[in-house]
């Protein structure tokens, strides 16, 4: 049993790596911005705490003491392309202050590379009113691929999108950007809860989908 500090996990996939992590015994520490608006985060078995994933040394405050964090951060009043690479910033800096050094981040299959080799969000037919967005999760990525960071950080993404009305099978596959993939949120916990109990090394994006 370890004790693994969930960033985001008001959101849904954040609530889902909560459920999966109590699932398997860990200890959890939820962090949301607003506590008061996650009161139902105790009935996953987890007290909500108030946090501020961009600042460092919240981040190192909040994180000590744990053997594993979680960043499943979303922010829709931000400015995408500041708010994740600022996120990526203090998480490396704060986690590796706290001592924690397994970092799994959930990212966005926009940004993943496809079977062509371009990433996903330039394939023809992509959606692009959401551009804005992409090209913020690909900053923050880029943060965590250019540091010089004692941090064993990952990205897990869903290869293409949320099936939204999944259910937890257990079951995933890894795999290259493709729009038409699917994969529950409980799955893509599951992936995130199996690298933080692995003791595999890896800095590296990751998608996800149904097996």
């Amino acid at each position: 049993m370890g004790k693994i500090a969930i960033f985001g996990a008001g959101g849904r996939a954040g609530r889902a790596a909560v459920e999966e992590a109590r699932r398997r015994g860990h200890q959890v520490t939820a962090i949301v911005r607003d506590p008061d608006g996650h009161r139902d985060l105790q009935t996953a078995g987890a007290d909500p705490v108030a946090g501020d994933v961009t600042d460092a040394g919240v981040v190192a405050r909040l994180a000590t003491g744990h053997d594993a964090a979680v960043a499943a951060v979303y922010d829709p009043q931000a400015d995408p392309g500041a708010f994740y690479p600022a996120t990526s910033r203090a998480l490396l800096d704060g986690l590796a202050q706290a001592g924690v050094h397994r970092l799994l981040v959930v990212g966005l299959a926009s940004i993943l590379k496809t079977e062509s080799g371009e990433p996903l969000m330039d394939t023809p037919g992509y959606p692009q009113e959401y551009r804005t967005f992409y090209l913020g999760h690909a900053a923050g990525a880029a943060v965590l691929e250019n540091a010089d960071t004692p941090v064993d950080w990952l990205v897990i993404s869903p290869a293409g999108d949320f099936d939204h009305q999944g259910v937890r099978t257990g079951r995933y596959a890894v795999a290259l950007g493709d729009a038409a993939a699917r994969i529950s949120y409980a799955d893509l916990a599951v992936a995130l809860l199996d690298e933080i109990d692995s003791p595999r090394h890896h800095r590296i994006h990751l998608g996800v989908k149904d097996s």
